[in-house]
């Protein structure tokens, strides 16, 4: 596979998954659109292992990666899914985007990683202050938008933890493994949480949107776009995957405003400028480090 697709490849699902979970959740519940998806997900992804001959290791490293990966999948995914009917999808992007920071602060905590360098400090704090000028326009008009802000606050935290605890297990192992293994964790548990939160089946009501968003998430944004990232993970170095993050919420907002006829104010424009100007100077502190720990 051709290094340059891959990376795009992965640019272009991740700016169309938050609008992804906006139509799939449309007509159809939440739960149980997140459930459809992963389940999905899921059955192709066995298939594929069957045919592939990929082995699942059933270790206890193995297990303890799968059960920190779930915290990712099922925690960022059920918290963003429930946020899918209050925010647009280029400002569930845009705080997404904050992941790269969140996962920073808790490294540090977890992995006993380098504290954060002024520079990084300062990257925060812009980030957060363009993420503030959204969210205050929200409280001062007293829309439920903020409601589904705090939603997607909390899925980028599981999803960062996820990620910062992944890495401390140190095992070799398929991504494509992870990835099932993960989906095996979490598949029951967004069944649960269906059942417990909505239990209905109106299949009278879901749109043909809904369905093929469904559809389209589950083979390209679990899949796909999974195997893409681990893949450019692998051929480049984390400077240049970490990039993705600043390039797809400016799409997501354009795909959302295009395709989705979603609104744009000052507020989240100048908000989102921030934070991505916050992200890039995070990015460039992190080579800053990197710099000074080859010399």
């Amino acid at each position: 596979m051709n290094v340059s697709i891959a990376y795009l490849s992965v640019v272009l699902i991740w700016s169309t998954t938050p609008l992804g979970i906006i139509w799939s959740s449309e007509t159809v519940n939440p739960m149980m659109a997140v459930f459809l998806r992963m389940f999905l997900a899921m059955i192709i992804g066995t298939l594929f292992l069957v045919v592939m001959r990929i082995h699942i290791p059933t270790t206890k490293q193995a297990m303890k990666l799968y059960s920190y990966s779930t915290i990712g999948v099922f925690g960022g995914m059920f918290w963003g899914y429930m946020a899918s009917r209050y925010v647009s999808s280029g400002l569930m992007s845009l705080i997404f985007g904050l992941a790269p920071i969140i996962s920073g602060l808790m490294a540090q905590k977890i992995l006993n990683e380098p504290k954060f360098t002024p520079l990084r400090w300062f990257a925060f704090s812009v980030s957060l202050f363009g993420l503030a000028i959204v969210a205050w326009h929200n409280i001062s008009t007293g829309s439920s938008e903020l409601i589904g802000i705090a939603f997607v606050l909390l899925g980028v935290f599981f999803f960062s933890l996820s990620a910062v605890m992944v890495k401390s297990v140190h095992i070799n192992i398929h991504p494509f493994a992870t990835t099932l293994g993960a989906l095996y964790f979490s598949v029951p548990l967004f069944f649960m949480c269906w059942l417990l939160l909505d239990g209905e089946i109106n299949i009278a009501q879901w749109s043909a949107k809904s369905i093929g968003a469904i559809i389209y998430m589950g083979i390209f944004a679990s899949l796909i776009g999974f195997l893409g990232y681990f893949y450019i993970l692998q051929k480049l170095n984390a400077t240049t995957v970490a990039l993705v993050t600043l390039m797809t919420p400016p799409l997501a907002i354009t795909l959302g405003t295009l395709i989705n006829d979603e609104p744009v104010g000052p507020n989240l424009f100048i908000g989102a400028l921030f934070v991505i100007i916050g992200l890039t100077l995070y990015q460039v502190g992190g080579r800053r480090i990197k710099a000074k720990q080859l010399e």
